[in-house]
């Protein structure tokens, strides 16, 4: 209601002088009646007295000469506060009266009515003051007077003049007071107003840095002193407050960033770009534009991150990321999609040529090898290209294209780039179809064994490899290079194994009647059987159930597979070479790491790749590497056998280089076991010529 506390306080202390002054003036009041009163009572006895002294000499000398006595008493009428006066005789007879009407106005009950009952002297009843005197004397009365004094128009018209003469001065003192407790009000109250400007001014400049400068040991001061004390809490509150800020702004940006970059490379992520593409998807679309799409991954980079190390692999990937950024325009999007899998979005107004170019660019960028730790390191690229157009838009399609067209130029040797065309699709629905029939496949018993023979230097079979097929009911005989890397994608190969396994135990007791001498069955294990916890138990528990001879048995493994897990294929190996299952391994020569291992494990056979056996009578380099992987393996106490033998010349050259066991289509393909007993077990040279 009031915009300061002045104002109110102000008429507080106004009101309450008035209050103070009204006080003293009715106490004023009530003094100045009595003092009137006493004046009027000692007065009128005066008058009285000088009265009946007056008539009680002229009663003494003419009496009853009533005419003279009330010529005496009627100058009392001038009294100027008579009511009514009456002289009486010594009997109480009226001789003379003065407005004797005016005593019948009196409403005073304890107004005595006869003047027998008027006490003598002076008598003071309410609003009356009545005066009874004797003339002569008590003993000798000659006559009485009574008279009636009006106190009431006395007491009003004293208390207006009286009233009239102080108000002069009760407005001075009522100005005096006022001033000085306003004065005083304000020299206490200014300090709490400066307090107020004080805090309006913090309110408004927003600066919790200033302080009250009000000094004072009271309530103010006080208010100051906590004031401040708010203040100082507020600012130490407000730069907690900030730092927290700006933490969570600084937490808020490195989620952003790890929510959407890559922390090792620093580029885009699979989210990040994801979102991006939905945007240029629907963009393209509704423009009737097209859109392409580069998704590439790196050729050998496991091997060199499993033998050399994940610390060495994530160099590689930053060398990647760098190597493939100076090759892009400012418009082109690349982003890491996690692993070694990268992805290229080229910018709008890119064509299929240009995206052709550009993968091609990639390819060649990475011909220069990587030096890292004084290594020199080379890993190469397999890229795939698809269209917008080709995938309808479809995020998840255009991914998926470019995924397939990728492992296409792999499947075609790596190190090269293929354009998605929609007959893709149909081959990998085929795979699909294949990965999801394994399991029943197994169930089903759709899977066939099929063996090849290995024989040795005077043509006599030695043992078989065990090769499995798939009979599947809807696309026929399928090979095993087309299900096995589809298996091992989907963690299924070590269902397949275990099933060969089983069904060579099946066979055992047949091979064995067919078989002249040692003979050995070859089971082949992939890299993920050897991770396998529970194969080792499996193997021996078939083998207890079949009743099978452990040296009957021998396990193949590729170099590649064994030094993926070279440790655990260590563990395992010594466990089956312990039970007397023999060991061999595959495609030696081909594999990416030094020859110091061979130091390190224990195997029984090196098996020398076809790719060297196929270009012995052609290229003058494959016969040195077969001859120094013979010796090698001689030199190492192990038996050498050489796979892919076509023609006699080929194994003529290697029984004279030493070569223990061969196996071929120039001896037989693989075979069923029914078509395998049937043919011979020794062969002549002669019979090839």
């Amino acid at each position: 209601m009031f915009r300061t506390l002045k104002i109110p306080i102000g008429l507080t202390i106004a009101l309450s002088m008035s209050v103070l002054i009204i006080a003293v003036a009715l106490v004023n009041r009530l003094d100045h009646h009595e003092s009137v009163v006493t004046v009027v009572k000692n007065n009128t006895a005066a008058l009285s007295n000088s009265l009946a002294l007056q008539l009680s000499v002229m009663m003494e000398r003419n009496p009853g000469n009533n005419a003279l006595f009330s010529s005496l008493f009627q100058p009392i009428k001038e009294h100027e506060h008579l009511l009514s006066a009456f002289l009486y005789d010594n009997h109480f007879n009226v001789i003379s009266a003065v407005q004797p009407e005016r005593v019948l106005e009196i409403s005073n009950a304890s107004l005595p009515t006869s003047p027998q009952n008027v006490p003598f002297g002076i008598s003071q009843y309410e609003g009356v003051i009545v005066d009874h005197q004797i003339v002569g004397s008590s003993l000798y009365p000659m006559g009485h007077i009574v008279i009636y004094i009006d106190i009431n128009n006395l007491q009003s018209a004293n208390s207006a003049r009286h009233i009239l003469e102080q108000a002069p001065v009760i407005l001075a003192l009522w100005l005096l007071c006022a001033g000085v407790c306003i004065s005083i009000l304000y020299r206490l109250i200014s300090p709490l107003a400066s307090l107020g400007r004080f805090t309006q001014e913090v309110f408004e400049t927003k600066d919790y840095a200033l302080r009250s400068s009000i000094h004072s040991s009271n309530e103010i001061g006080r208010i100051a002193c906590n004031i401040n004390s708010l203040l100082d809490a507020i600012e130490v509150e407000l730069l907690v407050n900030f730092e927290q800020k700006q933490t969570l702004v600084d937490q808020q940006e490195t989620m952003s960033r790890l929510a959407n970059f890559d922390s090792l490379t620093g580029l885009p992520n699979r989210q990040f770009v994801l979102d991006n593409l939905r945007l240029e998807l629907a963009r393209a679309k509704r423009n009737d534009e097209d859109l392409l799409l580069l998704f590439f991954d790196l050729d050998g980079f496991k091997g060199i991150n499993d033998s050399l190390g994940h610390e060495t692999g994530d160099l590689i990937l930053i060398e990647v990321a760098d190597r493939v950024q100076c090759l892009l325009r400012d418009g082109d999007l690349f982003a890491r999609l996690g692993g070694d899998e990268f992805l290229v979005l080229p910018d709008r107004d890119a064509t299929t040529d240009q995206a052709k170019r550009l993968a091609m660019r990639l390819i060649t960028a990475f011909d220069e090898p990587f030096e890292l730790r004084g290594l020199s390191l080379t890993v190469g690229l397999s890229v795939g290209v698809a269209t917008a157009s080709d995938a309808g838009y479809d995020l998840s399609e255009l991914m998926s294209n470019a995924d397939l067209a990728m492992y296409r130029s792999k499947a075609r040797g790596r190190g090269s780039y293929t354009l998605f065309t929609p007959d893709m699709v149909e081959s990998h629905k085929r795979k699909l179809h294949l990965a999801n029939g394994i399991e029943q496949g197994i169930a089903n018993d759709e899977f066939v064994v099929y063996y090849q023979v290995k024989v040795n230097n005077d043509g006599n079979v030695i043992g078989v490899e065990a090769l499995i097929r798939w009979q599947h009911p809807e696309f026929g005989l399928v090979m095993p290079n087309e299900f096995i890397p589809i298996a091992e994608q989907g963690g299924k190969i070590t269902a397949i194994t275990r099933w060969v396994i089983n069904r060579v135990c099946i066979d055992m007791p047949e091979l064995r009647r067919w078989a002249v001498g040692a003979f050995r069955a070859s089971i082949n294990l992939s890299g993920h059987d050897l991770r396998s916890n529970q194969l080792f138990d499996y193997i021996y528990n078939t083998f207890t159930l079949y009743d099978v001879n452990p040296e009957n048995i021998e396990f193949e493994v590729t170099e590649s597979a064994y030094l993926e897990n070279f440790t655990l294929s260590n563990k395992f190996f010594r466990r089956i070479g312990n039970m007397g299952c023999a060991i061999a391994l595959d495609d030696f020569g081909t594999g990416y790491s030094s020859l110091s291992y061979l130091t390190q494990i224990n195997i029984d056979t090196l098996k020398v790749d076809r790719q060297f056996v196929s270009e012995i009578q052609s290229s003058e380099r494959s016969r040195l590497v077969t001859g120094a992987i013979i010796d090698l393996a001689k030199r190492l106490s192990l038996s050498v056998c050489a796979e892919g033998i076509e023609n006699l010349e080929q194994w003529q050259y290697l029984k004279e280089h030493g070569c223990d066991n061969v196996q071929g289509f120039m001896f037989s393909k693989p075979v069923p076991i029914d078509a395998l007993v049937t043919s011979p077990s020794h062969y002549k040279a002669e019979e090839f010529i």
